[in-house]
Protein backbone atom coordinates (compact mmCIF):
# COMPACT_ATOMS: atom_id res chain seq x y z
CA UNK A 1 0.00 0.00 0.00
CA UNK A 2 1.14 3.89 -0.71
CA UNK A 3 0.44 4.67 2.58
CA UNK A 4 -0.09 2.76 5.99
CA UNK A 5 -3.42 2.61 7.21
CA UNK A 6 -2.81 4.28 9.87
CA UNK A 7 -1.04 7.33 8.20
CA UNK A 8 -4.36 7.68 6.42
CA UNK A 9 -6.63 7.38 8.57
CA UNK A 10 -4.33 10.36 11.16
CA UNK A 11 -4.75 12.59 8.27
CA UNK A 12 -7.91 12.23 7.81
CA UNK A 13 -6.78 11.26 4.19
CA UNK A 14 -9.47 8.04 4.07
CA UNK A 15 -13.14 8.79 5.60
CA UNK A 16 -15.28 6.07 6.22
CA UNK A 17 -19.50 5.62 6.60
CA UNK A 18 -21.16 3.59 9.14
CA UNK A 19 -22.75 0.54 8.22
CA UNK A 20 -20.39 0.46 4.51
CA UNK A 21 -20.05 -2.93 4.19
CA UNK A 22 -19.35 -4.98 1.58
CA UNK A 23 -19.79 -3.73 -2.34
CA UNK A 24 -19.01 -7.45 -3.72
CA UNK A 25 -20.14 -10.28 -1.49
CA UNK A 26 -19.68 -12.76 -4.30
CA UNK A 27 -16.24 -11.98 -5.53
CA UNK A 28 -16.05 -15.05 -8.05
CA UNK A 29 -19.80 -16.20 -8.72
CA UNK A 30 -20.15 -19.29 -11.03
CA UNK A 31 -22.86 -18.72 -12.99
CA UNK A 32 -25.07 -21.29 -13.22
CA UNK A 33 -26.28 -21.79 -17.20
CA UNK A 34 -26.64 -17.94 -17.50
CA UNK A 35 -29.79 -17.19 -20.03
CA UNK A 36 -31.23 -20.79 -19.19
CA UNK A 37 -34.14 -21.58 -20.39
CA UNK A 38 -35.60 -21.74 -16.50
CA UNK A 39 -34.00 -18.47 -15.20
CA UNK A 40 -36.27 -16.23 -13.09
CA UNK A 41 -37.33 -12.76 -14.23
CA UNK A 42 -36.93 -11.07 -10.67
CA UNK A 43 -37.84 -6.84 -10.24
CA UNK A 44 -36.10 -6.13 -6.87
CA UNK A 45 -37.28 -3.36 -4.64
CA UNK A 46 -35.43 -1.14 -2.66
CA UNK A 47 -37.03 2.62 -2.07
CA UNK A 48 -33.41 3.84 -1.80
CA UNK A 49 -30.30 1.38 -2.00
CA UNK A 50 -26.66 3.44 -2.07
CA UNK A 51 -24.41 0.69 0.06
CA UNK A 52 -22.73 3.87 1.56
CA UNK A 53 -25.63 5.00 3.31
CA UNK A 54 -26.47 1.65 5.24
CA UNK A 55 -26.92 -1.91 5.34
CA UNK A 56 -30.47 -1.49 2.57
CA UNK A 57 -27.57 -1.07 -0.04
CA UNK A 58 -25.56 -3.41 0.59
CA UNK A 59 -28.21 -6.22 0.51
CA UNK A 60 -29.63 -4.90 -2.58
CA UNK A 61 -26.60 -5.02 -4.69
CA UNK A 62 -25.57 -8.11 -3.22
CA UNK A 63 -28.72 -10.36 -3.25
CA UNK A 64 -28.89 -8.92 -7.12
CA UNK A 65 -25.48 -9.98 -7.91
CA UNK A 66 -25.85 -13.37 -6.76
CA UNK A 67 -29.05 -13.96 -8.41
CA UNK A 68 -27.76 -13.01 -11.61
CA UNK A 69 -24.75 -15.08 -10.60
CA UNK A 70 -27.12 -18.08 -11.11
CA UNK A 71 -28.18 -17.17 -14.27
CA UNK A 72 -31.38 -15.08 -13.45
CA UNK A 73 -32.63 -11.61 -14.80
CA UNK A 74 -32.59 -8.96 -12.35
CA UNK A 75 -33.80 -5.89 -12.73
CA UNK A 76 -33.42 -3.25 -9.67
CA UNK A 77 -36.46 -1.03 -9.29
CA UNK A 78 -34.72 2.01 -6.57
CA UNK A 79 -35.39 5.66 -5.39
CA UNK A 80 -32.73 7.72 -4.92
CA UNK A 81 -29.85 7.50 -3.92
CA UNK A 82 -29.68 4.61 -6.36
CA UNK A 83 -27.39 1.12 -5.90
CA UNK A 84 -23.67 0.27 -7.11
CA UNK A 85 -25.10 -2.05 -9.99
CA UNK A 86 -23.64 -5.03 -10.39
CA UNK A 87 -22.28 -6.33 -13.62
CA UNK A 88 -25.52 -8.81 -15.63
CA UNK A 89 -28.00 -6.46 -13.52
CA UNK A 90 -30.31 -3.58 -14.96
CA UNK A 91 -31.55 -0.57 -13.17
CA UNK A 92 -34.59 0.98 -13.51
CA UNK A 93 -34.96 4.58 -11.50
CA UNK A 94 -37.73 5.20 -10.13
CA UNK A 95 -37.09 9.29 -9.28
CA UNK A 96 -38.35 11.08 -6.07
CA UNK A 97 -38.58 13.88 -4.58
CA UNK A 98 -35.26 13.38 -2.74
CA UNK A 99 -36.05 15.37 -0.42
CA UNK A 100 -33.53 14.73 2.08
CA UNK A 101 -30.69 15.93 -0.73
CA UNK A 102 -32.23 19.15 -1.00
CA UNK A 103 -31.24 22.27 0.63
CA UNK A 104 -32.94 22.83 4.03
CA UNK A 105 -34.14 19.33 4.08
CA UNK A 106 -36.49 20.07 1.34
CA UNK A 107 -38.53 22.24 2.82
CA UNK A 108 -39.17 24.65 0.12
CA UNK A 109 -38.57 22.04 -2.71
CA UNK A 110 -42.66 21.92 -3.43
CA UNK A 111 -43.45 23.26 -7.42
CA UNK A 112 -46.54 23.66 -8.82
CA UNK A 113 -46.14 20.61 -11.21
CA UNK A 114 -45.83 18.67 -7.78
CA UNK A 115 -49.40 18.96 -7.52
CA UNK A 116 -50.56 17.61 -10.31
CA UNK A 117 -49.25 14.20 -8.48
CA UNK A 118 -50.85 12.81 -5.15
CA UNK A 119 -47.68 11.14 -4.32
CA UNK A 120 -45.72 13.89 -4.63
CA UNK A 121 -47.92 16.36 -2.62
CA UNK A 122 -48.20 13.42 -0.37
CA UNK A 123 -44.68 13.08 -0.09
CA UNK A 124 -43.72 16.88 0.29
CA UNK A 125 -46.27 17.79 2.87
CA UNK A 126 -45.58 14.12 4.98
CA UNK A 127 -42.02 15.07 5.35
CA UNK A 128 -42.17 18.79 5.66
CA UNK A 129 -44.60 17.57 8.83
CA UNK A 130 -41.91 15.26 10.06
CA UNK A 131 -43.32 11.80 8.53
CA UNK A 132 -41.10 9.63 6.94
CA UNK A 133 -42.29 9.09 3.40
CA UNK A 134 -39.95 7.58 1.02
CA UNK A 135 -41.21 3.96 1.61
CA UNK A 136 -44.88 4.74 1.20
CA UNK A 137 -43.83 7.09 -2.12
CA UNK A 138 -41.60 4.87 -3.57
CA UNK A 139 -44.61 2.13 -3.26
CA UNK A 140 -46.68 4.14 -5.16
CA UNK A 141 -44.50 4.82 -8.20
CA UNK A 142 -43.08 1.19 -8.12
CA UNK A 143 -46.41 -0.08 -8.67
CA UNK A 144 -47.34 2.45 -11.08
CA UNK A 145 -44.54 1.39 -13.23
CA UNK A 146 -45.00 -2.27 -12.69
CA UNK A 147 -48.29 -2.03 -13.66
CA UNK A 148 -47.67 -1.23 -16.77
CA UNK A 149 -44.35 -3.98 -17.23
CA UNK A 150 -46.08 -6.99 -15.58
CA UNK A 151 -45.21 -9.09 -18.68
CA UNK A 152 -41.46 -8.33 -18.24
CA UNK A 153 -41.30 -10.58 -14.33
CA UNK A 154 -42.13 -13.62 -12.71
CA UNK A 155 -41.52 -12.39 -8.83
CA UNK A 156 -40.58 -9.37 -6.86
CA UNK A 157 -38.47 -9.23 -4.43
CA UNK A 158 -39.13 -6.49 -1.90
CA UNK A 159 -36.02 -4.79 0.37
CA UNK A 160 -38.38 -3.98 3.39
CA UNK A 161 -40.25 -0.94 1.39
CA UNK A 162 -43.89 -3.04 3.01
CA UNK A 163 -45.32 -0.36 0.83
CA UNK A 164 -49.14 -0.25 0.14
CA UNK A 165 -48.14 -0.20 -2.95
CA UNK A 166 -46.71 -3.69 -2.55
CA UNK A 167 -50.45 -5.15 -2.66
CA UNK A 168 -51.40 -3.83 -5.44
CA UNK A 169 -48.01 -5.04 -7.13
CA UNK A 170 -49.35 -8.57 -5.71
CA UNK A 171 -52.28 -9.02 -7.72
CA UNK A 172 -50.09 -9.10 -10.97
CA UNK A 173 -47.25 -10.39 -9.23
CA UNK A 174 -46.07 -13.49 -6.98
CA UNK A 175 -44.28 -11.00 -4.47
CA UNK A 176 -41.17 -12.30 -2.10
CA UNK A 177 -41.29 -9.63 1.00
CA UNK A 178 -37.66 -9.38 2.95
CA UNK A 179 -38.27 -8.17 6.53
CA UNK A 180 -34.71 -7.33 7.98
CA UNK A 181 -36.51 -6.26 11.55
CA UNK A 182 -39.21 -5.11 12.78
CA UNK A 183 -38.89 -1.25 12.90
CA UNK A 184 -41.02 -1.01 15.64
CA UNK A 185 -37.50 -2.49 18.03
CA UNK A 186 -35.98 0.89 17.35
CA UNK A 187 -39.36 3.40 17.77
CA UNK A 188 -39.54 1.65 21.28
CA UNK A 189 -35.63 2.36 22.41
CA UNK A 190 -35.61 5.94 21.13
CA UNK A 191 -39.27 6.61 23.24
CA UNK A 192 -37.68 4.57 26.22
CA UNK A 193 -34.57 6.68 25.81
CA UNK A 194 -35.69 10.61 25.40
CA UNK A 195 -37.13 12.43 28.58
CA UNK A 196 -38.69 15.24 26.29
CA UNK A 197 -42.28 14.73 26.00
CA UNK A 198 -42.23 17.01 22.39
CA UNK A 199 -39.08 15.27 21.32
CA UNK A 200 -41.17 11.60 21.58
CA UNK A 201 -44.36 13.08 19.78
CA UNK A 202 -41.76 13.92 16.97
CA UNK A 203 -40.39 10.32 17.15
CA UNK A 204 -44.12 8.97 17.02
CA UNK A 205 -44.39 11.15 13.90
CA UNK A 206 -41.26 9.76 12.24
CA UNK A 207 -42.29 6.33 12.60
CA UNK A 208 -45.63 7.08 11.13
CA UNK A 209 -45.07 4.56 8.27
CA UNK A 210 -45.09 1.87 10.68
CA UNK A 211 -48.68 0.82 11.15
CA UNK A 212 -48.61 0.45 6.75
CA UNK A 213 -45.46 -1.80 7.13
CA UNK A 214 -46.82 -3.79 9.74
CA UNK A 215 -50.32 -4.10 7.74
CA UNK A 216 -48.63 -5.02 4.57
CA UNK A 217 -46.39 -7.63 6.02
CA UNK A 218 -49.11 -9.67 7.48
CA UNK A 219 -50.93 -9.82 4.03
CA UNK A 220 -47.63 -10.63 2.13
CA UNK A 221 -47.95 -14.66 1.29
CA UNK A 222 -44.22 -14.76 1.39
CA UNK A 223 -42.31 -13.51 4.02
CA UNK A 224 -38.10 -14.29 4.75
CA UNK A 225 -35.67 -12.73 7.31
CA UNK A 226 -32.11 -12.78 8.12
CA UNK A 227 -32.23 -14.18 11.85
CA UNK A 228 -34.42 -16.82 13.76
CA UNK A 229 -34.58 -13.72 16.21
CA UNK A 230 -35.77 -11.38 13.23
CA UNK A 231 -38.29 -14.30 12.48
CA UNK A 232 -39.89 -14.34 16.44
CA UNK A 233 -40.12 -10.34 16.83
CA UNK A 234 -41.50 -9.53 13.18
CA UNK A 235 -43.86 -12.05 14.58
CA UNK A 236 -44.83 -10.32 17.75
CA UNK A 237 -44.63 -6.56 16.55
CA UNK A 238 -46.23 -7.03 13.16
CA UNK A 239 -48.41 -9.97 13.65
CA UNK A 240 -46.95 -12.03 11.09
CA UNK A 241 -47.47 -15.96 11.26
CA UNK A 242 -44.21 -16.92 12.49
CA UNK A 243 -44.74 -20.40 10.47
CA UNK A 244 -44.59 -18.37 7.41
CA UNK A 245 -41.29 -16.83 7.94
CA UNK A 246 -38.25 -18.18 5.99
CA UNK A 247 -34.86 -17.60 7.73
CA UNK A 248 -31.87 -17.00 5.21
CA UNK A 249 -28.63 -15.36 7.09
CA UNK A 250 -26.69 -12.79 4.97
CA UNK A 251 -23.72 -13.17 3.56
CA UNK A 252 -20.26 -11.56 3.03
CA UNK A 253 -17.25 -11.26 0.46
CA UNK A 254 -15.32 -13.97 2.22
CA UNK A 255 -12.55 -12.79 -0.82
CA UNK A 256 -12.43 -9.11 -0.01
CA UNK A 257 -12.80 -9.43 3.96
CA UNK A 258 -10.11 -12.01 4.59
CA UNK A 259 -7.40 -12.30 6.60
CA UNK A 260 -4.20 -9.79 5.51
CA UNK A 261 -1.32 -8.11 7.15
CA UNK A 262 -2.04 -4.73 7.67
CA UNK A 263 1.01 -2.22 8.68
CA UNK A 264 -0.41 -0.66 12.03
CA UNK A 265 1.10 1.98 14.80
CA UNK A 266 3.68 -0.38 16.75
CA UNK A 267 2.52 -0.66 20.37
CA UNK A 268 -0.70 0.27 19.70
CA UNK A 269 -4.07 -1.37 20.38
CA UNK A 270 -7.17 -0.32 18.14
CA UNK A 271 -10.79 -1.33 19.25
CA UNK A 272 -13.41 -0.83 16.01
CA UNK A 273 -16.81 -0.09 15.85
CA UNK A 274 -19.40 1.19 13.94
CA UNK A 275 -22.24 3.37 14.33
CA UNK A 276 -24.08 4.90 11.37
CA UNK A 277 -25.78 7.46 13.82
CA UNK A 278 -26.25 7.83 17.59
CA UNK A 279 -29.13 6.25 18.50
CA UNK A 280 -29.52 4.48 21.66
CA UNK A 281 -30.08 1.20 19.18
CA UNK A 282 -26.43 0.90 18.10
CA UNK A 283 -25.51 1.10 22.06
CA UNK A 284 -22.65 3.79 21.21
CA UNK A 285 -22.86 5.56 24.46
CA UNK A 286 -22.35 2.22 26.65
CA UNK A 287 -19.23 1.75 24.68
CA UNK A 288 -17.46 4.69 25.14
CA UNK A 289 -18.30 4.56 28.43
CA UNK A 290 -16.17 1.56 28.51
CA UNK A 291 -13.95 2.70 26.51
CA UNK A 292 -13.20 5.76 29.17
CA UNK A 293 -12.72 3.90 32.26
CA UNK A 294 -10.24 1.44 30.34
CA UNK A 295 -8.18 4.43 28.93
CA UNK A 296 -5.98 5.16 32.41
CA UNK A 297 -5.09 1.27 32.36
CA UNK A 298 -4.56 1.05 28.95
CA UNK A 299 -2.42 4.54 27.16
CA UNK A 300 -1.63 2.43 24.08
CA UNK A 301 -5.22 1.96 23.32
CA UNK A 302 -7.12 4.07 20.89
CA UNK A 303 -11.41 3.88 19.46
CA UNK A 304 -11.92 3.88 15.94
CA UNK A 305 -15.88 4.38 15.26
CA UNK A 306 -16.67 3.89 11.92
CA UNK A 307 -19.24 6.25 10.96
CA UNK A 308 -19.94 10.28 11.16
CA UNK A 309 -19.95 12.12 13.99
CA UNK A 310 -23.47 13.07 14.66
CA UNK A 311 -25.27 15.49 17.07
CA UNK A 312 -26.80 13.19 20.03
CA UNK A 313 -26.76 11.91 23.54
CA UNK A 314 -22.95 11.07 23.30
CA UNK A 315 -21.56 13.91 21.59
CA UNK A 316 -20.21 15.45 24.66
CA UNK A 317 -18.45 12.92 25.69
CA UNK A 318 -17.22 12.16 21.85
CA UNK A 319 -15.28 15.47 21.91
CA UNK A 320 -13.49 14.51 24.74
CA UNK A 321 -12.80 11.21 24.05
CA UNK A 322 -11.72 12.95 20.03
CA UNK A 323 -9.83 15.85 22.29
CA UNK A 324 -7.13 13.59 24.22
CA UNK A 325 -6.46 11.99 20.72
CA UNK A 326 -8.21 8.72 22.06
CA UNK A 327 -10.90 8.17 19.23
CA UNK A 328 -11.91 9.31 15.96
CA UNK A 329 -14.73 8.94 13.62
CA UNK A 330 -13.95 8.21 9.66
CA UNK A 331 -16.02 7.82 7.38
CA UNK A 332 -15.98 6.92 3.48
CA UNK A 333 -13.93 4.40 2.90
CA UNK A 334 -14.17 1.61 0.36
CA UNK A 335 -14.34 -1.85 0.89
CA UNK A 336 -11.14 -3.05 0.48
CA UNK A 337 -10.01 -0.10 3.37
CA UNK A 338 -12.97 -0.91 5.56
CA UNK A 339 -12.04 -4.90 5.52
CA UNK A 340 -7.90 -3.15 6.30
CA UNK A 341 -9.45 -1.23 9.43
CA UNK A 342 -11.00 -4.53 10.52
CA UNK A 343 -7.77 -6.95 9.81
CA UNK A 344 -6.01 -4.01 11.74
CA UNK A 345 -7.98 -4.03 14.95
CA UNK A 346 -6.95 -5.95 17.87
CA UNK A 347 -10.94 -6.19 18.89
CA UNK A 348 -13.74 -5.37 17.16
CA UNK A 349 -16.68 -4.74 19.72
CA UNK A 350 -20.59 -4.41 18.45
CA UNK A 351 -22.50 -2.50 21.51
CA UNK A 352 -25.60 -2.69 19.79
CA UNK A 353 -28.78 -3.06 21.96
CA UNK A 354 -31.12 -4.75 19.15
CA UNK A 355 -29.37 -6.35 15.86
CA UNK A 356 -31.92 -8.28 13.99
CA UNK A 357 -28.38 -9.68 11.83
CA UNK A 358 -25.30 -7.41 12.78
CA UNK A 359 -22.97 -7.75 9.41
CA UNK A 360 -20.19 -5.73 10.92
CA UNK A 361 -19.91 -8.60 13.24
CA UNK A 362 -19.14 -11.32 10.62
CA UNK A 363 -16.92 -8.97 8.44
CA UNK A 364 -14.65 -8.74 10.93
CA UNK A 365 -14.55 -12.78 11.91
CA UNK A 366 -13.74 -12.99 8.39
CA UNK A 367 -10.32 -10.71 8.32
CA UNK A 368 -9.54 -12.73 11.89
CA UNK A 369 -10.60 -10.47 13.83
CA UNK A 370 -11.53 -11.31 17.69
CA UNK A 371 -15.53 -9.71 17.88
CA UNK A 372 -17.33 -8.47 21.29
CA UNK A 373 -21.07 -8.33 20.79
CA UNK A 374 -23.76 -7.76 23.08
CA UNK A 375 -27.08 -9.90 23.29
CA UNK A 376 -29.27 -7.70 21.99
CA UNK A 377 -31.52 -9.48 19.37
CA UNK A 378 -30.03 -11.87 16.84
CA UNK A 379 -26.24 -11.30 17.73
CA UNK A 380 -25.55 -14.20 19.88
CA UNK A 381 -27.13 -16.49 16.99
CA UNK A 382 -25.00 -14.73 14.32
CA UNK A 383 -21.82 -15.04 16.22
CA UNK A 384 -22.02 -18.28 18.10
CA UNK A 385 -19.65 -19.69 20.55
CA UNK A 386 -16.89 -17.90 17.94
CA UNK A 387 -16.95 -14.42 20.19
CA UNK A 388 -17.62 -13.38 23.93
CA UNK A 389 -21.30 -11.76 24.09
CA UNK A 390 -21.73 -10.03 27.19
CA UNK A 391 -25.63 -8.06 28.73
CA UNK A 392 -26.60 -5.54 25.78
CA UNK A 393 -27.05 -1.95 27.40
CA UNK A 394 -24.25 -2.56 29.97
CA UNK A 395 -21.06 -0.44 29.99
CA UNK A 396 -19.40 -2.40 32.54
CA UNK A 397 -19.96 -5.52 31.31
CA UNK A 398 -18.31 -4.29 28.25
CA UNK A 399 -15.61 -2.85 30.32
CA UNK A 400 -14.78 -5.93 31.56
CA UNK A 401 -14.86 -7.79 28.39
CA UNK A 402 -12.93 -5.75 26.49
CA UNK A 403 -10.20 -5.62 29.43
CA UNK A 404 -10.08 -9.56 29.64
CA UNK A 405 -9.46 -9.93 26.38
CA UNK A 406 -6.71 -7.49 26.21
CA UNK A 407 -5.20 -8.75 28.36
CA UNK A 408 -5.61 -12.66 26.92
CA UNK A 409 -4.03 -12.69 23.36
CA UNK A 410 -4.41 -16.66 23.58
CA UNK A 411 -8.36 -16.45 24.00
CA UNK A 412 -7.97 -13.65 21.39
CA UNK A 413 -5.77 -16.07 18.93
CA UNK A 414 -8.78 -18.65 20.10
CA UNK A 415 -11.90 -16.43 18.98
CA UNK A 416 -10.35 -14.94 15.59
CA UNK A 417 -9.32 -18.80 14.61
CA UNK A 418 -13.66 -19.67 15.43
CA UNK A 419 -15.00 -16.97 14.07
CA UNK A 420 -13.28 -17.41 10.87
CA UNK A 421 -14.28 -20.95 10.40
CA UNK A 422 -17.40 -19.70 11.11
CA UNK A 423 -17.85 -17.42 8.58
CA UNK A 424 -16.45 -19.89 5.70
CA UNK A 425 -19.14 -22.15 7.17
CA UNK A 426 -22.34 -20.82 7.23
CA UNK A 427 -21.77 -16.88 5.41
CA UNK A 428 -21.25 -17.13 2.17
CA UNK A 429 -23.47 -15.13 -0.55
CA UNK A 430 -23.57 -17.97 -2.71
CA UNK A 431 -25.26 -20.14 -0.57
CA UNK A 432 -27.75 -17.06 0.23
CA UNK A 433 -28.57 -16.66 -3.70
CA UNK A 434 -29.28 -20.09 -4.15
CA UNK A 435 -31.65 -20.56 -0.74
CA UNK A 436 -33.17 -16.99 -2.60
CA UNK A 437 -33.82 -19.00 -5.83
CA UNK A 438 -35.29 -21.54 -4.02
CA UNK A 439 -37.96 -18.94 -2.09
CA UNK A 440 -38.22 -16.93 -5.14
CA UNK A 441 -39.22 -20.23 -7.46
CA UNK A 442 -41.49 -21.45 -4.55
CA UNK A 443 -43.34 -18.06 -4.69
CA UNK A 444 -44.09 -18.35 -8.68
CA UNK A 445 -45.28 -22.28 -7.79
CA UNK A 446 -47.66 -21.04 -5.75
CA UNK A 447 -49.50 -18.24 -7.71
CA UNK A 448 -49.80 -20.55 -10.61
CA UNK A 449 -51.17 -23.22 -8.15
CA UNK A 450 -53.67 -20.78 -6.98
CA UNK A 451 -54.49 -19.42 -10.56
CA UNK A 452 -55.10 -23.64 -11.61
CA UNK A 453 -57.14 -24.30 -8.89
Amino acid sequence: MKASLDNRLATGAVETRADHVAESLLAEPAPLRPGRPDCLRVALLSYRSDPRVGGQGVFTSNIARALAARGHEVTILSGPPYPDVPEGVALQEIPSLDLFAQPLLGRYALRPRHLKSWTDTAEYFGHVSGKFMEPWSFGQRAAKWLARHADQFDVVLDNQCLADGLLDIQRHLPVLGVIHHPIRRDLEMQLASEPSFKKRLLTRRWYGFLPMQERVARALRHVVTVSSASARDIAHCMGVDEARIRVVPLGVDQATFAPREVEATPQRLRIVTTSSSDVPLKGLRHLLAAFEALMPDWPELELVVVGKPREGPTRDLARRLEAQGRMRFVSGLTTPQLADLYASATLCVTPSLYEGFGLPAIEAMACGTPVVVTDGGALPEVVGDAGLIVRAGCGDALRDAIDGLLRDSEQRAVFAAAGLARVRERYGWDRVGEAYETLLREAVAARADSRSA
